[in-house]
């Protein structure tokens, strides 16, 4: 069965499925932000027309914030109103306010849809029979974020 964009509200987990690797694994690292006026926060003074980066890749690994931050586990996300689109500051892969991605509207509709069509169509190992255990998930850091060993998975149809 194909997963039509009308099945996504009907599988929540999938959504948190979506929102946790965003979590981890946001596709840019660094958001850029100009001060439109001078500001104080946590007792440091931003002057007008600074250039801060928001390293939102530590704020998803962040204990203070995540229970067990570095585990994978969709469930976190079970029941919650927590969202990608800017509003929670906990989970902002996307950015917030007036310079959110453009592609947001574009990545909420496809994300879902065509991960769960994957998921739904294959059964998935990794080349060469590694074992999950074994994998290596480390990241390298760029203006994107990618492995430092691609992951090479095989789809096997059902």
């Amino acid at each position: 069965m194909i997963i039509e964009e009308a099945d996504v509200a009907r599988l929540p987990y999938l959504q948190c499925i979506v929102k946790e690797t965003l979590r981890m694994h946001p596709p840019v690292p660094l958001l850029i932000r100009k001060v439109d006026q001078d500001v104080e926060a946590c007792g440091y003074f931003i002057p007008r027309d600074s250039r801060v980066l928001v390293h939102i890749w530590p704020i998803g690994r962040d204990p203070a914030i995540w229970e067990d931050p570095l585990a994978f586990k969709p469930e976190r996300f079970w029941g919650s109103k927590m969202d990608v689109r800017g509003r929670d500051f906990e989970l902002i892969p996307f950015g917030a306010g007036r310079r959110i991605c453009p592609g947001l509207p574009l990545a909420s509709r496809t994300l879902s849809v065509m991960l769960g069509s994957l998921l739904n169509s294959f059964d998935w190992k990794a080349e060469g029979n590694i074992v999950p255990e074994d994998l290596d998930v480390e990241e390298k850091f760029g203006i994107t974020l990618a492995r430092s060993r691609p992951l090479l998975a095989v789809p096997i149809p059902l």
